[in-house]
């Protein structure tokens, strides 16, 4: 090991594990000082520590979407504002350019460069959802068709100049919000995380020294190279393609068509998205930085998924994604709902490998945000109010087991469920029901994750409803002849109608209305009939799938007692095996 690091391996574990103490540290900060429940409660928030060169040294749980091009803002703002020259202590930047950073403009990135002895060595970085950046909906919408219509959008802005709060450029932003309490109360927390990186960054080298953390930053790195060149080394060479669709872009009925081509040589993945439509006039695209982003996600997800992310990984993965396609947007695109390309894009990637990765490989799962959004006004509280929750749904089973039921999707990783305790003494709402939904996971050996049902009941009136629930075209798939999980659906229930919906923009909603929400289930993994009768009994009995699923899908026979007639299951599985 010394032969190849040049730091002591001891030292190198301490000064690793630091790193990321400090990582969580910040993002324990952020949360606990922030104003909205979206990040205080569900965490919508990253933060990560990097060095001089904007590579990754320490970063928290959270979503990894954001963590996976925090560096990509860091660089684009040293190149913005004409060199790491140009950064004095105490400086601090803003940005949310959906172009640069790749993700909807409610998405805040601070970034604050990190001094020791009047020398630039790093660099902290967070980003948060904030609840309203000024789009022309409270909150988000869900049928804009430029990035105008989405909020103020801001290019990397100095809001703190060497230590001193610029209050006319913090005014400008916030006050272009619905609720710029939150806005400058969430803006602050950032900033103090960021704040509490820095201290510990310089805490770190006052420690260990400079050129000891360097070293130790260096040989860190090396490793992270070395399990991805032999993680990778491991594929057979190949070329290795997928592709699926999204349901439409928010505007028209077409599908949108998502095209991965992986190519394996040696040590190296390249990744091709050529033949991916072209931006939408809706609202399903994303920056560049962005899908840079969700192909790491992938990646981590087949390769090293045990290892932390440093700036040492990703050197021998390759990304080619054309010009003024849904995954590389140009203005005036919009980008509001860029995750849902995204999470498609991880599922085909790690489905394009599972044939030669099967023991990493999962089938695929739900697959979206699924996002509810009510705003209107609260008449006991005599204020505005927005509801935007992110909702849960099943993961694919693999071939050590069934797949996670009610779980948030790939692409927000530690994203939190928002407790119906919160959410019913902060709003105007009630929740009637919240359960796994029956019969929603995938059939197979190894069973798909449920999906879940939740129906809220509006307490006001006038709330406007906003959805954005996907993937019912291409709903979570199955591996080696396992089936699909159930598709997603929203049904309105009014006094004197009902509805079933998956997307809608301003839709009125009064007092006694309820949205049921009936998130999709994960992909089953092998074929169904290779599930052990007696596991399948115990879904049944523990409300997973009902009687008719167990036959249907499974080739189990129970009585009205539930007993297993193992004599006529063993029959109908042999007359019926496909």
């Amino acid at each position: 090991m010394n032969q190849i690091f040049s730091e002591n391996p001891v030292t190198t574990e301490i000064i690793r594990n630091a790193f990321v103490s400090a990582a969580e540290e910040m993002n324990e900060s952020l949360a606990r000082s922030s104003f909205s429940p979206i990040i205080y409660e569900m965490k919508d928030c990253s933060v990560g520590i990097f060095n001089e060169k904007a590579e990754l040294l320490g970063q928290s749980s959270g979503l990894p979407m954001f963590l996976g091009n925090l560096d990509e803002c860091i660089k684009l703002t040293s190149e913005y504002i004409g060199g790491e020259e140009n950064y004095k202590p105490g400086d601090i930047y803003l940005m949310n350019d959906s172009y640069l950073a790749g993700t909807h403009l409610n998405d805040i990135t601070i970034i604050s460069p990190i001094f020791y002895h009047n020398k630039i060595v790093g660099f902290s970085a967070t980003r948060a959802h904030w609840m309203d950046v000024g789009a022309k909906d409270p909150g988000s919408s869900m049928n804009a068709t430029e990035i105008y219509q989405e909020g103020i959008r801001i290019p990397p802005t100095r809001i703190y100049e060497q230590g001193r709060p610029r209050k006319d450029v913090i005014d400008l932003i916030t006050m272009n919000g619905r609720f710029q309490e939150s806005s400058l109360g969430d803006l602050n927390a950032q900033i103090a995380a960021c704040k509490t990186g820095e201290k510990r960054y310089v805490e770190i080298i006052e420690n260990h020294g400079l050129t000891t953390v360097n070293n130790a930053v260096l040989d860190i790195f090396k490793q992270s190279e070395m399990i991805d060149r032999e993680n990778i080394s491991s594929i057979p060479d190949g070329i290795y393609e997928e592709e699926g669709y999204l349901d439409n872009d928010g505007v028209s009925d077409e599908p949108v068509l998502i095209k991965v081509k992986l190519t394996i040589y040696g040590e190296n993945l390249d990744i091709n998205l050529t033949g991916t439509s072209l931006q939408r006039q809706g609202m399903t695209n994303c920056g560049k930085a962005q899908t840079i982003s969700a192909c790491r996600v992938a990646f981590k997800h087949l390769i090293g998924s045990k290892t932390p992310v440093t700036g040492g990984n990703f050197k021998t993965m390759n990304i080619f994604v054309p010009d003024k396609t849904i995954l590389s947007a140009q203005e005036p695109a919009a980008c509001g709902w860029y995750f849902s390309s995204l999470g498609l894009l991880i599922d085909l990637i790690i489905k394009a490998l599972s044939n030669v990765l099967q023991d990493q490989c999962a089938a695929a799962h739900y697959g979206d945000s699924m996002v509810i959004n009510l705003s209107g006004f609260d008449s006991k509280e005599h204020k505005p109010f927005l509801y935007v929750e992110p909702t849960a749904g099943g993961w694919g089973g693999f071939s050590a087991n069934d797949g996670q039921s009610g779980l948030i999707n790939n692409a927000n990783g530690d994203f939190k469920n928002m407790p119906v305790e919160v959410l019913e003494s902060k709003y105007p709402l009630k929740v009637n029901t919240y359960s796994l939904r029956q019969n929603s996971g995938g059939a197979g050996k190894n069973r798909g994750g449920l999906g879940i049902l939740k129906e809220y009941e509006i307490c006001t009136d006038n709330v406007l409803l906003n959805l954005w629930f996907e993937r019912s075209l291409t709903p979570a798939w199955g591996l080696f002849n396992g089936e699909a999980g159930a598709p997603p659906n929203v049904t309105v229930q009014k006094v004197e109608s009902s509805q079933s919906m998956l997307k809608t923009n301003g839709y009125l909603l009064n007092k006694g209305d309820k949205v049921k929400v009936e998130t999709g289930g994960g992909g089953g993994f092998g074929h169904p009939f290779d599930r052990s009768p007696n596991t399948v009994l115990d879904d049944v009995k523990d409300g997973y799938i009902d009687v008719e699923e167990a036959f249907q899908k499974y080739g189990v026979v129970l009585n009205e007692k539930l007993d297993l007639d193992e004599e006529q299951t063993h029959y109908h599985r042999q007359t019926n095996l496909k």
